[in-house]
């Protein structure tokens, strides 16, 4: 018959090479709980295996959350979500659920700079994350930032392959189109890209441009309609029709520092 240190070294390797790390550190100490409080087996297994699970949905979240390259600090946590207004309010309130996801629905954000747009969407993306326990792939990148790596993988005839990437994100956050004025071979590799992932997967993109100014974004009236039409088909339009909040918190600090002369 073995010893306990036989045992518990036996148990210990099968556990690492099971790949279960978190029996590993907590089967003793739930062993002898067990024992205190009389627990059945399945009692004791059951607290192990639900243990396990939060630890692997805690990592695969901060994996996540890496991979997304989201600014973090834009959370809801820190978004006032008081000064959009009341129709917004409930969009973005419905959008972190997340159902929008499963049906390859698009969210655009439209407003004048610093009104929120970014970060409402980096938030609403943490919330996919978080609340499907990092089963939900998203990623975040401005739209210059995007665009380019788009016509570098074209020119090395890699651009299908590139697609295919993006591909595996479910929700693509593209924050600022058309802000920076791109030339129309940028614009082109940009519109097959939303035109590859029409109905297959969501792309959330921000705007300080209405949709009667996309002309100026993607320089032809034809792809420029194709493109909205792409886009609005299965959408949700977050109108953020407020102030700038640096504007308000660098009036705010201004009046503060008055005050206090």
């Amino acid at each position: 018959m073995r010893s306990h240190a036989e045992m518990k070294e036996s148990l210990e390797e099968h556990f690492k090479q099971l790949r279960l790390p978190t029996f590993r550190t907590c089967w003793e100490e739930a062993a002898e709980r067990a024992e205190k409080e009389g627990l059945s087996y399945e009692e004791y297994l059951l607290e192990l295996a639900e243990r396990e699970s939060e630890e692997r949905r805690k990592k695969r979240i901060e994996r996540e959350l890496r991979r997304s390259r989201l600014p973090l600090e834009k959370n809801l946590e820190s978004f006032d979500l008081e000064r959009l207004p009341a129709p917004a309010r409930r969009k973005v309130r419905t959008l972190v659920e997340g159902t929008f996801v499963g049906r390859t629905e698009n969210v655009l954000a439209f407003g004048k700079p610093g009104s929120g747009k970014t970060h409402a969407l980096c938030a609403i993306g943490q919330e996919l994350i978080r609340r499907s326990g990092g089963w939900t792939k998203v990623y975040f990148c401005p739209c210059s930032h995007l665009v380019q790596r788009l016509l570098a993988a074209k020119k090395e005839l890699e651009l299908e392959e590139h697609l295919k990437k993006l591909s595996r994100y479910d929700a693509l956050i593209i924050d600022d189109i058309g802000y920076v004025q791109q030339s129309r071979e940028e614009m082109e590799v940009l519109f097959t890209l939303l035109a590859h992932r029409y109905e297959r997967g969501s792309v959330m993109i921000t705007s300080n441009l209405p949709f009667s100014k996309w002309e100026n974004i993607f320089k032809d009236p034809m792809t420029t309609a194709a493109a909205i039409d792409r886009l609005v088909h299965h959408s949700v339009i977050l109108e953020l029709n407020v102030s700038s909040y640096r504007l308000e918190q660098s009036k705010q600090k201004q009046q503060t520092e008055q005050q206090n002369d």
